[in-house]
């Protein structure tokens, strides 16, 4: 009896370790959304998403340019980032023993380890210094060097987890390699490979070295993404840093934004991914 009563006092004593460390790992977002939602909404307002920054010192003004230049910016770094990395994740779990792979492999682990600074260094020496001039298109590309081994290495390890009962069985019914890969190895695990892709696009999202070595950053409304281009993290670094308290605000603003719009996109894509599966399940 005083066995069974040790064991549970343990089971619980360890339950509620658990729990504690749950919640200290959650705390810290909570308080940082808190202090967003009370420092940063107060300065919401139309004009703050429909508005390009007014000069220095004047009151006014919105983020639009920013906001637009942060979805072309990250989107095209996403179309050029996912594909990659998926296609490099695939090539790594099926061919696990191939020279490539364990070089990919390893490179995609060095990157992960890679500060952010040093691949805008990267791509500033690459891209910037080459054309001379900066560009959201370079910026773009630095942040596909920060997203393509993330997803890579999350593909990997999700496909190895798909049974491999399920490739015998479409290789017994007589689909090839590439198509047993893509139309039954890929679509299993493609609910976490979209988790994990969303990860890397929340994780690029609010990068900003990269982008002061090449987008630069403008106080102007453009949609060339040939040209220096405004980005949420860019404003909020150049608001934050400032001598005005406009700017304080705005900056606080802009970084609630920031968290909105990753918080969106994750919503809007689980929600599809869900009903997508739900209807093929």
């Amino acid at each position: 009896m005083n066995r069974r009563v040790l064991r549970r006092w343990v089971s619980n004593g360890m339950v509620g370790l658990m729990i504690l460390a749950v919640i200290v790992a959650v705390l810290p977002l909570v308080f940082i959304l808190l202090n967003l939602v009370i420092k940063g909404a107060g300065s919401l307002s139309i004009a703050f998403f429909t508005r390009v920054p007014v000069p220095a010192g004047e009151t006014g003004g919105g983020v639009a340019n920013a906001i637009v230049g942060t979805l072309l910016i990250v989107g095209t770094a996403s179309l050029v980032g996912v594909p990659v990395g998926v296609g490099a994740g695939i090539y790594c779990a099926e061919y696990p023993g191939a020279r490539l792979a364990k070089l990919t492999r390893f490179l995609a682990d060095v990157m992960n380890g890679t500060p952010s600074i040093v691949v805008g260094v990267f791509a500033w020496t690459l891209i910037v210094a080459r054309v001379r001039h900066f560009s959201g298109l370079a910026g773009s590309c630095a942040l596909a060097m920060l997203m393509i081994p993330m997803v890579m290495r999350t593909t990997e390890e999700l496909i190895r987890l798909v049974p491999h009962s399920l490739r015998e069985a479409a290789l017994a019914l007589g689909y090839p390699r590439w198509r047993t890969s893509l139309a039954i190895v890929l679509r299993t695990a493609l609910p976490g490979i979209v988790t994990g892709s969303l990860l890397s696009i929340a994780r690029i999202a609010g990068e900003t070295a990269p982008l002061l070595l090449t987008a630069l950053g403008s106080q102007y409304f453009s949609l060339d993404i040939t040209q220096p281009m405004a980005a949420l993290p860019l404003t909020v670094y150049q608001y934050a840093t400032g001598p005005y308290e406009e700017w304080h605000r705005f900056a606080w603003a802009a970084a609630l934004v920031l968290i909105l719009v990753v918080l969106t996109l994750s919503l809007l894509a689980r929600l599809a991914t869900g009903r997508r599966f739900t209807l093929n399940g």
